[in-house]
């Protein structure tokens, strides 16, 4: 079909392990039997371990049958199996439209008796910038909903509306607004493509790139990911060695004899750990697979899976029209199932069909995107993101707010009020109705939150949507006896008497020591008292403040934070279980020694379970948590001990390092960016980031070329 879009979906003729699981439960227990003779015993654990890669390789030597993926096409939104067979069908005539919902990423259809939503667009193989082409292609509306689709399908939210009359107050005239920011993204993206799809090629030039065909360029440019740690060779010495170190040890069990239970346990054991490592070694060779792209003036060529070459795309230029470069779909080596990727290339088209999907994960983006502008392609990019902004919306904002023209926030009769453009005010909340004002940073911006009697924030709104600066409302209800809290400007002040009052503190000036009369004889004998000169007065007066030191990280008032509860029952649970496997190794190793393997593990295990449970327990009571103060931050443990601290002028940003050598983690930096620390233990994220915004910590990666300035609007 002329405008049709196939979702990704995997080829299913791989060989991979058939039923690998009960397969391995298999060779244990036979390993376990007493059969006789030894060598039909050892024959029967080899076999069985080795009848899921035989039922693996089967359907390889037959025609491969793809797997079930998604189409979207003339005929309308189908889903196809295997042979071809059509499992699920939406009919083109029957749909009014398509949705995607920004929350959980669900494709929903519009049809004349309501809504369906479809599915995930990741698990559907599905892109949302493919969808929106090709179905306005096709001349079905695309929407993009701001919210989940499970708000969308709820009948119950409908109708309490219309029984509430709530229904007039939703912005937009339906349950979730439009989210115009994804919209407009998707509709310059198809802009930038109708632009390269429709606009005639122009005449070479005499330079060295055309002003529309392909450019000269270097011949030939190849990108690849960098090589795995371990390399795919030692991947697969390491597998091998596991299964044949797995044979040689049942041999030599089976040589010396099966007579005793523990011997057949141990050929079990090594059984067990040869498969495992064989599958292990198989999964890491999947997920090392690297990905090599070869770009030249006439064609592109990508290849992601190494031995494959027949599988390896290759796209002539001419059928090209741009190069899509953004966050994608790739499929799982391991599963085989669509999943997202940090980077993923579309190319499109002179119809605005979807031409290929090219694997990019694990590229630089700045040298794929140049690489293919320098040979001539049409690259399109989703622009610049807006920074990302912490979860606080302008939901709680009174209907009031916008239907008056000019309002602004005031302070007026003990509370907060709503006022128009003559000062008039027209929304009032009283001083009993509030327990807190807070004030704080947010994205470089004053922000307020409103928090209830009873502690509960019930509103939060940048200070330039109230139309009100920082440091009037700071004054004005500290004047009207409201409860404000400013804890960046109180810790901005201290900074600064701290270091203006240090200046006035001298040392004391040396005294000399005090000096007594000496007794002096006299003519006659007597002694005499002889008055000493006195020590010279400096000739001026020694002022000097006592200033008492600022309080620590560690003592300053502020927020403790302690790791999570499914952190904490995770590593309750894997300290019970390492404990119980080493009891179970001992009890097959040192049992034949102890009373047998029955007798041993009656007791071993038990006392593995108790020791397991005792020895964190022991250490869960001391743990440590981190403290956020305006101070700066702090490791303290339960008992009160300081593992480490950092000033506020030390701490350059709070969060998550994403760094590609290893696994993310949750770090301090300096403010040149270096990291400072790195917190061990995994506090709520939520808390955190809201502990970080309220005592003037900076939350994110820090930017150096930037000084942290005071709070805004002092």
């Amino acid at each position: 079909m002329e405008h049709e879009l196939v979702g990704l979906a995997g080829s299913g003729g791989r060989w991979r392990p058939v039923a690998a699981g009960p397969f391995t439960v298999l060779a244990v227990a036979l390993a376990l039997l007493p059969i006789r003779p030894v060598w039909l015993w050892a024959a029967l654990i080899g076999a069985v371990a080795a009848i899921p890669w035989l039922l693996g390789a089967v359907p390889d030597a037959r025609r491969r049958r793809p797997r079930p993926y998604w189409r979207l096409s003339a005929a309308g939104l189908e889903r196809i199996g295997r042979g071809g067979l059509v499992m699920v069908s939406y009919e083109r005539s029957r749909i009014d439209g398509l949705a995607i919902t920004t929350g959980d990423g669900v494709l929903t259809v519009f049809h004349r008796f309501g809504r369906t939503a479809v599915g995930g667009m990741t698990a559907m193989g599905l892109e949302p910038l493919a969808v929106f082409v090709t179905a306005r292609r096709l001349g079905i509306p695309m929407h993009v909903l701001d919210g989940e689709a499970t708000d969308l399908l709820d009948p119950a939210l409908d109708e309490a509306l219309r029984a509430s009359g709530l229904e007039d107050d939703i912005p937009g005239g339906g349950p979730l607004p439009r989210d115009h920011a994804a919209e407009k993204r998707l509709l310059d993206q198809e802009a930038a493509l109708l632009a390269a799809a429709y606009e005639p090629p122009a005449e070479p030039s005499t330079g060295d790139r055309p002003a529309r065909g392909r450019g000269r360029g270097p011949v030939e440019q190849r990108l690849d990911t960098p090589e795995p740690l371990p390399s795919r060779r030692r991947i697969l010495a390491l597998g091998a060695l596991t299964a044949l170190l797995g044979a040689m040890m049942i041999v030599r069990i089976g040589l010396d004899g099966t007579n005793a239970f523990g011997a057949r346990l141990a050929a079990g054991c090594w059984a067990l750990a040869a498969i495992a490592g064989v599958l292990a070694a198989r999964r890491r060779l999947l997920r090392a697979a690297q990905v090599r792209w070869t770009i030249t003036a006439e064609r592109l060529r990508v290849r992601a899976r190494p031995g494959r070459r027949r599988e390896a795309q290759d796209l002539r230029a001419l059928d090209v029209a741009a190069v899509v470069v953004g966050p994608g779909l790739r499929l799982d080596p391991v599963s085989g199932e669509p999943r997202r990727a940090d980077l993923a290339a579309l190319a499109f088209g002179h119809r605005l069909e979807l031409v290929a999907r090219l694997p990019a994960h694990g590229l630089d983006g700045f040298q794929l995107a140049h690489a293919l502008d320098d040979h001539g392609y049409r690259v399109i990019t989703p622009g610049a993101r807006a920074p990302r902004r912490p979860d606080y919306g302008l939901e709680g904002l009174p209907e009031i707010f916008a239907q008056v023209p000019g309002g602004r926030l005031v302070v007026a009769d003990g509370g907060l009020g709503w006022a128009d453009a003559a000062g008039d005010v027209v929304l009032k909340m009283p001083e009993d109705r509030i327990g807190g004002i807070e004030l704080l940073t947010i994205g470089g911006h004053a922000w307020v939150r409103l928090y209830d009697s009873d502690g509960d924030e019930f509103f939060a709104a940048p200070l330039s949507a109230l139309r009100i600066s920082r440091t009037d409302l700071r004054e004005s209800a500290r004047r009207a006896g409201l409860p404000v809290t400013d804890a960046e400007y109180d810790a901005y002040l201290s900074a600064a008497f701290h270091s203006a009052v240090s200046t006035l503190a001298a040392p004391e000036p040396e005294r000399a020591p005090a000096v007594l009369p000496a007794p002096v004889m006299g003519p006659d004998g007597a002694a005499q008292d002889v008055p000493l000169p006195l020590p010279e007065d400096p000739g001026g007066q020694d002022f000097t403040f006592p200033v008492s030191a600022p309080p620590s990280p560690a003592t300053a008032p502020g927020a403790l934070l302690d790791a999570t509860r499914r952190s904490r029952i995770g590593t309750y649970g894997m300290s019970v279980l390492l404990c119980e496997a080493v009891a179970l190794l001992g009890a097959v190793w040192l049992g034949p020694d102890l009373g047998g393997f029955n007798t041993t593990a009656s007791w071993s295990m038990p006392a593995g379970l108790v020791v397991g449970l005792v020895g964190y327990w022991l250490y869960d009571r001391n743990r440590s948590q981190l403290r956020v103060t305006s101070a700066g931050l702090a490791v303290v443990t339960r008992r009160g001990k300081v593992e480490w601290d950092l000033t506020r002028d030390r701490v350059g940003g709070v969060g998550i390092d994403e760094s590609t050598e290893r696994m993310p983690r949750l770090v301090v930096w300096a403010p040149s960016g270096r990291v400072l620390r790195q917190i061990a233990f995994p506090p709520d994220l939520d808390e955190l980031r809201r502990a970080c915004e309220r005592y003037g910590v900076p939350w994110g990666p820090p930017d150096a070329d930037r000084p942290a300035p005071p709070p805004p609007e002092l």
